[in-house]
């Protein structure tokens, strides 16, 4: 496994660098391929293991992310694009990734959504997100997190 990125609370390894792509039109496709593209417009272009070691509780927690994997980006309200950035920012595309997965799948990480807030700052913190930018994401996620019972 590479170390993608580590601090202080977790530790972010991937079995081969991330790689993905954003999803675009082609004049064959079907309205509903242009309707998925439109809800989510980035895909996982290769097969990814992902380890997680949460070092507040020590436990380490491992899964997959499947090629193919289309998910939106950052969940980010047009109205807030000019203080933080659009949801196309290639800065947010592997940190969302990661936080979409475990958003689908609380089991990943034993349910636990304080550490899945965490893992998605320290994704922002190595794409080099400034903290303000940061501290706004990370607290609207959660605050997110908290409203849909997770």
């Amino acid at each position: 496994m590479l170390e993608y990125y580590t601090n202080q609370k977790a530790g972010i390894f991937f079995d081969d660098n991330p790689h993905v792509c954003i999803r675009y039109y082609i004049p064959s496709m079907t309205e509903e391929e242009r309707k998925s593209i439109e809800k989510y417009p980035f895909i996982n272009k290769k097969n990814l293991q992902v380890r997680l070691c949460d070092y507040q509780k020590d436990k380490t927690y491992n899964f997959g992310i499947p090629k193919g994997y289309c998910y939106d980006g950052a969940s980010i309200p047009r109205l807030f694009w000019r203080v933080i950035g659009s949801n196309t920012d290639n800065r947010f595309l592997i940190p969302a990734l990661v936080h979409d997965v475990l958003c689908e799948n609380h089991n990943y990480v034993d349910n636990d959504r304080n550490f899945s807030t965490e893992v998605f700052n320290a994704l922002l913190e190595a794409s080099e997100v400034n903290a303000f930018k940061r501290f706004c994401m990370k607290k609207s996620v959660n605050c997110y997190q908290r409203f849909c019972k997770w």
